[in-house]
């Protein structure tokens, strides 16, 4: 599911990146604009649903955040050091001094940190989506407030199911309708309505996860959705409904778990592909007018984009969460640092009791 959905991003970015934005526009506003706009939200859906199963798995935030930092980082630190010390001297416009001694240069390393930055000197700049890097980066400061939000959610004790968690989301989505019906004006013909519609679908595939026993696995409650779904996404005052229909498509898909041929099962090469893919097609389209066309760019970028996210995930993040033992010795310490505070409070309010 996620290897697919990393690929149909790459499809859609290729609009984009071979005949610029005013034909992607045009694309998000016509009649494939549900389709498109469903993508995303699957995306964070799937990964609410996911995530919150590792949540689940660890003892403390420690784990849990240390795990998605593993997950995130090395990828996107591979991803950064690729573009600005390989594709860079390979496709500015600029003599490798200049490139070297610019501040853009330096800055787009900021990426690695979550300070997101799109150009690199002299790069792409005669595209037909000109001088942007990677616009992919843009979903991660999004994900990482997704996890902030579920690890507050934990630490809140509303990832479980009970009553407050239901009134939470209660709470959450209502406000959201009413913001978005009432309180902002919608921008017509926008493909998205906002960051906060990508972490309500990350709610609701973990609202998903949690109540996993008691919903329905139902191919008609999944027709339902999906219909839903591309009905709410084709009208800016449907938006805000459409999170949970999304989540319910995303985790029925998921989990009619088809056979997995061996490449799928060698490893997860969707953040990869999700990465590498729009810097990789950027380069392929400055190859000159010939590969400007959509099937070439294609034909050109995407073995060079897997193969990149198969090089990422052997050399560099498995390596790094097959480490997943240090972050258990970290929590140790966390619960034992916990359980002598815990201890220590205990024994002065007794001495406090005990004085007066």
């Amino acid at each position: 599911m996620r290897i697919t959905l990393a690929l149909m991003v790459f499809l859609v970015n290729t609009v984009q990146i071979v005949n610029g934005k005013e034909v992607d526009n045009s694309l998000l506003h016509g009649f494939g604009r549900p389709f498109v706009a469903l993508i995303l939200p699957m995306f964070f859906a799937l990964s609410g649903f996911l995530v919150a199963g590792s949540l689940q798995r660890c003892r403390t935030l420690v784990t849990f955040f240390g795990l998605r930092i593993m997950r995130i980082v090395p990828a996107l630190a591979f991803e950064t050091l690729v573009s600005a010390l390989v594709l860079g001297p390979l496709f500015t416009t600029l003599n490798l001094g200049q490139y070297f001694s610019s501040p853009t240069f330096f800055s787009y390393f900021l990426n690695i940190l979550g300070d997101i930055h799109y150009t690199l000197p002299g790069m792409f700049v005669s595209n037909p989506d000109p001088g942007v890097v990677n616009a992919q980066l843009w979903v991660l400061p999004r994900e990482l407030k997704c996890y902030i939000l579920l690890g507050l959610m934990f630490w809140l004790g509303l990832v479980k199911p009970s009553r407050p968690m239901l009134l939470f989301l209660l709470v959450l989505y209502t406000l959201t309708a009413l913001y978005y019906s009432l309180a902002i004006p919608v921008k017509p013909n926008s493909p998205v309505a906002g960051d906060w519609v990508l972490i309500l679908s990350f709610i609701s595939g973990v609202t998903i996860y949690v109540y996993r026993f008691v919903i329905s696995w139902s191919r008609s409650l999944f027709a339902l959705s999906l219909f839903s779904s591309l009905v709410m996404l084709s009208v800016n005052w449907g938006w805000a409904f459409a999170p949970i229909p999304v989540g319910y498509a995303t985790v029925y898909l998921g989990l009619t778990n088809p056979v997995r041929k061996r490449v799928i099962s060698s490893g997860d090469y969707s953040y990869g592909i999700y990465l590498y893919g729009f810097p990789i097609q950027q380069a392929a389209v400055s190859l000159g007018s010939w590969s400007e066309n959509w099937y070439v760019n294609i034909m050109i970028a995407l073995p060079v984009t897997v193969l990149l996210a198969m090089a990422s995930w052997f050399l560099v993040e498995k390596p790094l969460l097959a480490r997943r033992p240090f972050l258990t010795t970290l929590e140790d310490r966390a619960i034992a640092g916990r359980e002598a505070m815990h201890a220590s409070l205990v024994a002065w309010v007794r001495r406090s009791l005990s004085n007066d």
